[in-house]
């Protein structure tokens, strides 16, 4: 069975200089991109749903969909409540080049296109100010002082609030504090991947850097709805992702199922388990849920009622021990754009 989240949605400050927000936040990549077709109707009406349910932190990038996902998050909060409107903060990647055709030709870090690209995602979402600002991978021809305090000039002006990173090592972490406040670290983090615990983790809580962990899933790959025999689209990036290919899917699919006998004896889900697990890492944690529809945003918003104690953490490391995933979680290009991994 699932669990019906209460009310309100509790909070999680993100640092020590960042906002409170929703203790789970709504990824929005997969209502515009990388996953497929998708619903235009059902994503608006998924964000309305988690915004009502006390959700008021929306990911996004200005390169999912080519400006489209800002445009999607605009066009639902024209339509929501005003209450609901005002409470909904806007977290923005950006920073990726891209081609007519969709591919992905580098990242741009200078402080002058840093400046334009805020103008135009300001544009799109129909705002004076985002939230949350930060470049989606470290351009390694521009120093990370440099792009930072571009974005510090941003919060300056008020047309940022928050300066946030994504993707980056301890080292580059340090170094973009010593420029200016750092909100959070965007970074993935989720049972099968879990690198940032030796050094990445440790480094933010040290500086009072929040951490927003994307991937909680694994892109639906241990969300306990993935299947053996599923073919993936044309679209859907998946199909290039290591740990989706061949014998690899079948072993990270028994860990699921090795997940799935814990989940059913507590009486639910393998994907609220998954998680909770995120939830109770520490609460300056926020997971992102990439659910696209609102059948899957009530089943990730019933891991807030999930409680795992030290018996069931203990069975959690045992059935799913840390780096037990087989396969990287990107293909060998895109892993070579991570600071996170270096």
């Amino acid at each position: 069975m699932t669990t019906t989240p209460h009310r309100p949605v509790p909070t999680r400050p993100l640092g020590t200089t960042g906002p409170t927000v929703s203790a789970l936040g709504l990824g929005c990549m997969g209502m515009s991109a990388l996953y497929g077709e998708s619903d235009r109707a059902e994503s608006i009406a998924t964000i309305h749903a988690a915004l009502d349910a006390g959700v008021t932190l929306l990911d996004t990038g200005d390169f999912y969909g080519m400006g489209h996902n800002e445009l999607l998050i605009a066009e639902a909060l024209r339509s929501a409540p005003a209450a609901a409107r005002e409470q909904a903060l806007t977290s923005v990647k950006f920073g990726a080049l891209r081609t007519v055709e969709g591919g992905f030709t580098g990242y741009d870090g200078r402080p002058a296109a840093v400046k334009n690209f805020a103008a135009y995602s300001l544009q799109r979402l129909g705002t004076d100010h985002i939230d949350v600002y930060r470049i989606a991978r470290v351009d390694p021809d521009v120093p990370i002082e440099e792009t930072v305090g571009a974005i510090a000039e941003l919060v300056e002006a008020g047309h940022v609030r928050h300066i946030g990173l994504s993707e980056v090592g301890a080292d580059t972490l340090r170094r973009a504090a010593a420029v200016a406040p750092i909100a959070d670290l965007q970074i993935e983090y989720s049972l099968i991947s879990r690198s940032i615990e030796e050094k990445i983790l440790p480094t933010a809580r040290e500086l009072g850097i929040g951490v927003t962990a994307y991937g909680v899933l694994s892109r639906g790959l241990i969300s306990g709805h993935f299947t053996r025999d599923r073919e993936l689209g044309a679209g859907d990036f998946r199909g290039m992702s290591p740990r989706f290919q061949g014998d690899n899917l079948h072993r990270n699919l028994d860990l699921v199922d090795r997940l799935r006998a814990i989940a059913e004896a507590k009486g639910v889900t393998v994907a609220q388990t998954a998680i909770a697990w995120v939830l109770a890492q520490g609460t300056d944690i926020v997971p992102l849920i990439g659910a696209r529809r609102r059948d899957r945003l009530t089943e990730a918003l019933g891991a807030l009622d999930v409680t795992l104690d030290a018996a069931d953490l203990a069975a959690i490391e045992e059935a799913v021990p840390a780096g037990a995933a087989s396969g990287d979680r990107y293909p060998a290009a895109q892993m070579a754009h991570l600071d996170s991994e270096h």
